[in-house]
């Protein structure tokens, strides 16, 4: 065919057929060569999933970063995410033309040939970015065959990519000093900020670094850094890229950098998610990097006073969308005395009391309490548990409100004891708190006292529900994360216990110093301390941020006299102090099913319904659905279960028993307090609740069963005083008579300890001053009486 057509063809148009077709051929063998080369020598691109990993902040900033199996670090940045002032100083100083070759500036390169053979070696390479992006994915020595073999490669390259992608390449793996690979790394260790956000001056520094990454690096040769920068500023104004105003106000600029470091914030969250996520490069979280800097600087200082292995935990949570903005696993992630590998975010531990709030709610929820319902505080047997308080003192006689203000224990018990243990851990469950026992435990009441185990991010999602109408959820910690929201109690009794927690006073024992907490009036706060002073807890919920507070050893080690109130509840202060306010409160509104309501003490119900004689202590109460229940039924038998007794009397007002008779006989209504709520009443308020006696030659009745019990040992009103030269305590030998059972001895409303029917107990007297000693049977009898120990 070509040769029929040649002959067509007259002469001299026949010779240049001639001299095309050899081109042809030629260009052909080339193609197939380049083709084949292609092939055999395919282009060493980086794998789009391999290399380092950036865990971001919500921002863009870095937290931290995992280098890649070379221990380089890269932050992966695309054209878009980059600078346009630092892609300008990068193409006016490197390659003006880079949009425009196809791989190769053939101008540049015989400038750099001519120079070559001029030195005798390669002064000026006449590298265009493709040539450099050839060298930076591939070895290739500095010689003028590795130049030949750079040429070809970054003719591949244009081949097979965009010049988007190269440029790309570019900016992610050029070299920029120690194991420091691409514009962002480098941006972000020497200047402290994105690629995004740089000057004129800072981009033409980072323009010229790669070009010789150890001898210009600015934090150890910051003159050498300025001269480059300098010289990059001046071929951008020769070129007219920059005005000649825009580099002298680039010129002003110092070059300072700080020491190469990598970041490191929020360690174990991003640990955790790069564990997670093992293939991701670009990990962006929900942490607000400027909270998360300040909260790990005010927890490195407030640690700082606490014994040497102590560490801390610390979770915040955005309300509004349940996103951390806060994560701190540990106080010191390089310390290994303080565990600092150990993230405490999630590792369980004993809650202490911080789950009492959650057990009053349910039974707010059931109808069996209010808010200022009678509970009793005072040595209880509960089927052979008997819990103490964290203080060993005890109070009788507490509304709801105080009991869980003051996180006192008996009282709990007693709650978790009549809504169910199983159904407790079932609710917590269904909330999202999952209670770890030990094996082949089952619920029991000591749960409540911290008898189990959960996560300080269980317990700071499950806290949310005090903001949100009773819905909790699991802290999100990235914006993909889905929400889970799940119903933990009704409206009203989140609102009733968020209130009772908000108005915690500042005179409760445990507290910070006075009036510190009218500081956070707007904080809704419970502590929590686990056995032995293992864990110390501090949760608290504002309009806007749950926060949620762990200090402790990670190993379990004891830390004495380091617990919820005076160690976490500090720190929980500090953090709330700094988190930002935005806009007016947004509280979630009282429901329409909590209103306010006056009941009475000791039977419980409304004032409207109590007759006044009956009333003897009156509480506004916080109502749920209308429910005003009584109060708690006493356990066992005994005179003195609490409640109505409806007594039939005769005219001297004696009691009258069922077979007896009398003259002036009618009814009478005595309002009784529980029988251990007695030792703890005035004078008024047992003779307004006592029996009346048993007419003359009426049989004993039931409410007889708890006979008198006596103290004998010392007579009431004793003045002791120790013995002359003698440096032991004082101690007092007691008993109980007329008692039988247990009997629980207290001095100053501290449990001493417990004795059998009327068996001794020896009771040792500290401080002179004043001292009261009480015996309390368990069918409600009790004796008590006053001694006074003399100074030395």
């Amino acid at each position: 065919m070509t040769e029929q057509i040649e002959t067509l063809l007259p002469g001299r148009r026949r010779r240049l057929w001639r001299w095309l077709r050899r081109i042809g051929i030629v260009f052909g063998v080339l193609l197939l060569t380049a083709a084949i080369l292609d092939r055999l020598f395919p282009l060493p691109l980086p794998k789009p999933d391999g290399g380092s990993t950036v865990v971001l902040a919500r921002d863009g900033t870095p937290l931290r970063a995992f280098a890649d199996s070379d221990g380089v670090w890269r932050y992966p940045v695309t054209v878009d995410t980059v600078s346009p002032l630092y892609l300008t100083a990068l193409m006016g100083y490197e390659d003006r033309w880079f949009y425009r070759h196809p791989g190769v500036n053939p101008y540049a390169l015989a400038r750099g040939l001519a120079g070559g053979l001029l030195h005798g070696r390669i002064v000026s390479g006449g590298s265009t970015l493709t040539m450099q992006v050839a060298r930076i994915i591939e070895p290739i020595p500095h010689t003028f065959g590795g130049k030949f073999i750079q040429i070809l490669r970054a003719l591949q390259l244009e081949a097979h990519l965009s010049k988007r992608q190269i440029l790309e390449l570019y900016l992610n793996h050029a070299p920029f000093g120690g194991p420091i690979q691409g514009v962002e790394a480098a941006s972000w260790a020497y200047l402290g900020k994105p690629a995004a956000q740089l000057s004129r001056a800072e981009a033409a520094l980072l323009a010229v670094l790669p070009q010789a990454p150890s001898r210009l690096r600015p934090d150890r040769h910051p003159q050498a850094a300025r001269a480059a920068r300098d010289k990059v500023l001046g071929r951008l104004r020769d070129e007219g890229i920059w005005s000649a105003a825009q580099v002298r106000a680039a010129r002003i600029e110092p070059v300072v950098a700080r020491s190469l470091r990598a970041p490191l914030s929020a360690a174990l969250l991003a640990e955790r998610l790069h564990r997670e996520q093992p293939r991701a490069r670009r990990i962006t979280t929900t942490i607000d990097a400027d909270l998360q800097r300040a909260a790990e600087d005010r927890v490195s200082d407030y640690l700082s006073r606490l014994p040497r292995h102590t560490t801390a935990a610390l979770l915040v949570v955005d309300n509004a969308t349940h996103e951390a903005r806060v994560y701190l696993g540990t106080s010191d992630f390089a310390d290994p005395d303080r565990h600092g590998y150990v993230d405490m975010v999630q590792a369980p531990r004993s809650p202490g009391s911080t789950l009492k709030p959650f057990l009053y709610g349910l039974a707010l929820d059931d109808g069996l309490i209010t808010s200022e319902s009678l509970l009793v505080d005072a040595p209880q047997d509960f089927d052979g548990y008997q819990p103490g308080n964290f203080d060993e003192a005890f109070s009788g006689p507490v509304g709801v409100a105080e009991a869980l203000q003051r996180s006192l224990n008996v009282p709990a018990v007693d709650v978790l004891d009549r809504v169910g243990p199983n159904r407790f851990v079932a609710r917590l469950a269904a909330g999202g708190v999952d209670l770890g026992l030990p094996a082949g435990a089952k619920p029991n009441l000591s749960i409540i006292l911290g008898g189990a185990a959960t996560t300080l991010e269980n317990l700071v999602g499950a806290y949310s529900a005090f903001a949100d109408r009773g819905i909790a959820a699991p802290p999100r910690y990235t914006p993909q994360q889905p929400l889970q929201p799940r119903r933990m109690l009704s409206p009203g009794a989140a609102w009733i216990i968020r209130d009772i927690l908000a108005h915690n006073p500042a005179d409760v024992e445990g507290a910070p110093l006075a009036g510190a907490v009218n500081r956070h009036a707007a904080v809704a706060w419970k502590t929590g301390t686990s056995y032995g002073y293992r864990d110390a807890w501090a949760i608290g919920v504002t309009d806007q941020f749950t926060i949620g507070v762990w200090i402790g050893r990670p190993d379990g080690t004891p830390s004495p006299g380091q617990y919820g109130a005076v160690t976490a509840l500090p720190l929980l202060f500090r953090i709330a102090d700094m988190l930002p306010v935005r806009g007016a409160a947004v509280r979630f509104a009282q429901p329409a099913s909590v209103r306010a309501q006056v009941i009475c003490w000791p039977l419980g119900g409304t004032q409207a319904d109590t007759d006044p004689a009956q009333c003897r202590q009156r509480r506004t109460a916080w109502v749920l659905d209308g429910a005003v229940p009584p109060t708690f039924a006493e356990r066992g038998l005994g005179a003195w279960s609490a409640g109505l007794a409806t007594l039939r009397v005769d005219g001297k007002g004696r009691r009258l028993s069922a077979t007896c008779r009398g003259q002036g006989e009618h009814v009478e209504r005595v309002a009784r307090w529980p029988a251990l709520a007695s030792p703890w009443l005035d004078a008024d308020d047992r003779a307004a609740s006592a029996l009346p006696p048993l007419a003359p030659g009426c049989p004993a009745d039931s409410l007889d069963d708890a006979e008198p019990i006596r103290i004998a040992g010392i007579a009431d009103g004793t003045r002791l005083r120790r013995a002359p030269n003698s440096s032991e305590p004082l101690r007092v030998t007691l008993r109980a008579l007329g008692a039988s059972g247990n009997v629980q001895w207290l001095l100053d409303g501290r449990l001493q300890g417990t004795t059998q029917d009327a068996h001794s107990i020896l009771l040792q007297l500290g401080q002179p001053g004043g001292h009261t000693i009480t015996a309390l049977s368990a069918r409600g009898a009790w004796s008590s009486l006053r001694v006074d120990v003399a100074a030395p």
